[in-house]
């Protein structure tokens, strides 16, 4: 296996690409190795990190196998049932939920499994088991406490005051089909190949310009007087924070953060940036050139350029944008607020001061648009009569 996997890395890295997030068969045979003694530091540094976490069949291998180690089952000479622990806590949830929560009765890993299910917000119905545990187990009782806090949040960084970042701009219109390209389809599910079609057929040596701009020192932004228009995919948002975003500790071949700023910005890769944990911004670009090296004030709503001076202004939009990015995304901050939600109404406490809330629009007497309309007559919804009232 390592020398098939080594000839992968190898051609992978002809091309600047990483090698591809282990299979199954690759993940068993990794463990097998490990099992065996063969190549410690290697195997280990594999399982690690080159197995996606969640719910798929490589991720049921290593789950497994660290469940057999943390338990006692099985001995490994290069991970001890407290690292097996902690990186079952690694994974995010999915098959490693229910070990985890075994393994809080064991003396020897129960802090390591604490510490883990304590920054887990993927737990759904295992919610309700670690309540019931937590009254007759004190480090249940700390995980149940801990998601009352809200740590899973308050333990990663906020947004920061200011970002510096240099420009790379795209003029004009930049749709979806320009950084994930229909005709490169076939590689969207290996993120980092289908990136280096991004911008292709759009610009000049895009790729190497944005290389060219990363040795600047600086973070790179996405800037574009339109960006985003077209299909909605997810591949798009992908391509963008491979090249400008940032690793994800623990996953393979992912990247998260990143920043958009667009004259416009279509809605929905607007939101799909929000999702996948970078701060899009809609604000006037007109001034941003490639290659400048300019500060974002998120919390102030302005952009300066490096002499200090004032050359875009912005209204931060949601008002919750800032936890998106703390939380890594939309998607783990709706997750994570509803765990914390949840347990504080359980506990009998009043609901958490941590979050910045949604605020809910103004009450219109503007009537219903056409397309309300349209859907409140299918639905056959008797709210259509009310001329007072904006939504159905």
């Amino acid at each position: 296996m390592i020398e098939a996997y080594l000839k992968h890395c190898d051609e992978r890295q002809s091309n600047n690409l990483p090698p591809l997030a282990l299979d199954a068969k690759q993940t068993k045979s990794v463990v097998e190795s490990l099992i065996s003694g063969l190549d410690d530091e290697f195997y280990l540094n594999l399982l690690t990190h080159r197995v996606p976490p969640g719910v798929d069949e490589a991720a049921y291998v290593k789950a497994g196998f660290l469940t057999s180690i943390a338990k006692g089952e099985q001995s490994c000479k290069a991970i001890s049932r407290k690292h097996a622990t902690f990186l079952l806590g690694t994974m995010l949830g999915g098959y490693s939920i229910e070990s985890l929560i075994d393994l809080l009765e064991d003396d020897e890993t129960a802090m390591e499994a604490c510490e883990a299910l304590s920054h887990t917000i993927l737990i759904y119905e295992a919610h309700q088991s670690i309540l019931e545990k937590s009254a007759k187990n004190a480090h249940a009782k700390k995980i149940v406490d801990s998601w009352a806090s809200a740590d899973w949040f308050t333990s990663k960084d906020p947004l920061p005051e200011s970002i510096k970042v240099t420009v790379f701009r795209v003029d004009g219109e930049t749709n979806t089909d320009d950084l994930s390209p229909a005709t490169e389809a076939w590689s969207r599910p290996d993120i980092p190949l289908h990136a280096k079609a991004m911008l292709v057929k759009k610009m000049d040596n895009p790729l190497e310009k944005i290389e060219e701009l990363k040795q600047k020192g600086h973070p790179l932004a996405y800037v574009g007087d339109v960006v985003g228009t077209g299909s909605s995919r997810k591949s798009a948002i992908n391509s963008v924070l491979w090249h400008m975003g940032d690793p994800i500790d623990y996953i393979p071949n992912k990247n998260s953060g990143g920043i958009v700023l667009g004259g416009k910005i279509a809605p929905i890769f607007f939101n799909t940036a929000e999702d996948s944990g970078a701060l899009p911004i809609q604000c006037d670009v007109s001034a941003l050139k490639m290659g400048d090296e300019i500060t974002i004030y998120p919390y102030e709503g302005v952009i300066k350029d490096a002499s200090g001076e004032v050359v875009s202004s912005f209204n931060l939009s949601p008002s919750t944008m800032p936890d998106e990015v703390r939380a890594g995304g939309r998607i783990p901050l709706i997750i994570g607020r509803g765990l914390t939600d949840r347990t504080r109404a359980e506990l009998g406490l009043k609901v958490s001061d941590v979050f910045l809330r949604p605020v809910d629009p103004k009450n219109s007497s503007l009537g219903f648009t056409l397309a309300q309309k349209i859907v409140g007559k299918a639905l056959r919804d008797p709210l259509i009569i009310s001329p007072k009232r904006n939504h159905v």
